[in-house]
């Protein structure tokens, strides 16, 4: 059966980086896949290490060849390449392990032909998220073409790997790169598959790792007559797209911003000041996983739902503790005490204050002292307060609670209608439980049954 998923890797003298790439690859949560490994007649150890990831895994292709470029290499592993849909990955990069079930679940929910997503920039120990499009629903091929005439020379747009692509579409149009060119040819790529593509999607979370090592043109020691014959190729393809995408007429209104591509360096910018280390947020201990009892039960279930919160902990500027507070004060009370909140985080209040302070300075709430009043269990110095939310922190709450969503629908994974229906009674039962025995403290409620 063939795979849903083809992911090509052109490699060439990576062996420092390689592993790495390849082991975000086939580690994927979305196993449907399979890797094709093109290795461009590396002279270091990157040959022996292909060979090794496909002695182990049945899904992994190896092909030697002479080197004769990254755009050859694609198309060789394009013509082998058996996947309903299309991913590429760069040797010296690496992807989240959620990369290609958020791509393929976009692509088969929306029904949509290419899927872009955002991407991390990384340079030494530094990175910081990279995206454009913040378009919630799919849209169609006139919308994407005016997201990327904002920024025509972005590498958000330009490059293949972070994106998804319809193989169909490939093959029945005959797309393939242009081993003539070595300066934005991807883009060229991109710009023949856009005009045979019709709808379109965007993920705003970061995917993908791009490290910035790559060389310029002027590195890779082009000459200057060249670099710019080169360069007006790739432009010719830029300005003939938005001809055969929009009417004479509509494309005189908007000829003098297609211009500015011949102006704007390609790029993905510049990494900002504030740009955070490269280290996740999200700490598990393979032994607390691995183990057996109640507190490693407790364990698993937490960082879990870490794992999927922390992207979208990422993409708002905000650390895990902050997310799993946003989560928190969206299901509880609109009154509560930060004693409260501090025991159901593992946090302290004074911890809780600081937490919301910075909730409130990006705008995402309004917090005031509640009239006086006590709950059950709590002492006469329990301050309670009011909790507002504000529209800011709609879109973090939603993608909060589909993270959380995405959390307990992996937890019956594998189970049938029935033995779902049986934990939930169960589950409910255990609860009632607890909560009877905790309840006499005056800290919880217990609910009718």
């Amino acid at each position: 059966m063939s795979p849903k998923v083809s992911v090509i890797v052109p490699v060439h003298n990576a062996q420092a980086t390689l592993s790495r790439c390849i082991n975000s690859i086939i580690h994927q949560e979305y196993t449907d896949l399979e890797l094709l490994l093109i290795d461009d007649g590396s002279t270091d150890g990157s040959g022996a290490i292909c060979d090794e990831f496909a002695s182990q895994d049945e899904r992994v292709m190896v092909v030697h060849k002479e080197n004769s470029g990254v755009s050859d290499s694609r198309n060789l592993a394009l013509s082998r390449a058996r996947g309903v849909y299309l991913q590429f990955v760069d040797s010296d990069d690496w992807i989240t392990p959620d990369a290609t079930k958020r791509f393929v679940k976009t692509a088969e929910e929306s029904g949509c032909d290419l899927v872009i997503a955002d991407f991390y920039r990384v340079i030494g120990e530094r990175l910081s998220p990279k995206g454009n499009i913040d378009a919630a629903e799919p849209f169609s091929r006139e919308q994407y073409a005016a997201y990327m005439m904002e920024n025509p020379a972005d590498f958000y747009y330009g490059v293949l790997w972070n994106k998804l692509f319809r193989r169909e579409i490939v093959e029945q149009y005959h797309l393939r790169m242009d081993p003539s060119v070595s300066w934005c040819e991807d883009f060229m790529f991109n710009l023949e598959y856009i005009r045979h593509a019709r709808v379109f999607s965007a993920i705003q979370i970061p995917l993908y790792y791009y490290v910035k090592t790559k060389g310029s043109l002027a590195s890779q020691g082009m000459s200057f007559s060249r670099t710019v014959r080169m360069k007006r190729e790739v432009f010719d393809c830029y300005n003939n797209f938005y001809k055969n995408i929009f009417s004479e007429e509509d494309y005189e209104k908007i000829r003098f911003q297609v211009y500015r591509f011949l102006i704007d360096a390609a790029g993905d910018g510049i990494l900002p000041i504030r740009a955070k280390k490269l280290e996740n947020q999200l700490y598990i201990s393979l032994e607390g996983i691995s183990r057996e009892g109640t507190l490693s039960e407790i364990y698993r279930f937490n960082k879990l739902l870490d794992y999927y919160l922390e992207p979208i902990a990422v993409k708002y500027d905000l650390s895990l503790q902050d997310a799993r507070l946003l989560l928190c004060l969206s299901d509880a009370a609109a009154v509560c005490s930060k004693r409260d909140l501090a025991d159901r985080l593992g946090d302290t209040p004074q911890g809780i204050s600081k937490r919301i302070q910075k909730l409130t300075a990006k705008g995402y709430l309004k917090c005031e002292e509640a009239m006086p009043g006590r709950q059950r269990g709590e002492s006469r110095k329990t301050k309670r307060i009011s909790v507002v939310f504000l529209p800011e922190a709609d879109p973090a709450i939603q993608e909060l609670k589909q993270a959380e969503a995405e959390d307990a629908e992996l937890r019956f994974s594998g189970f049938t209608d029935e033995e779902r229906e049986i934990y939930r009674e169960l589950s409910r039962r255990m609860n009632y439980n607890m909560q009877k025995i905790l309840s006499n403290y005056g800290s919880i409620v217990s609910p009718e049954i």
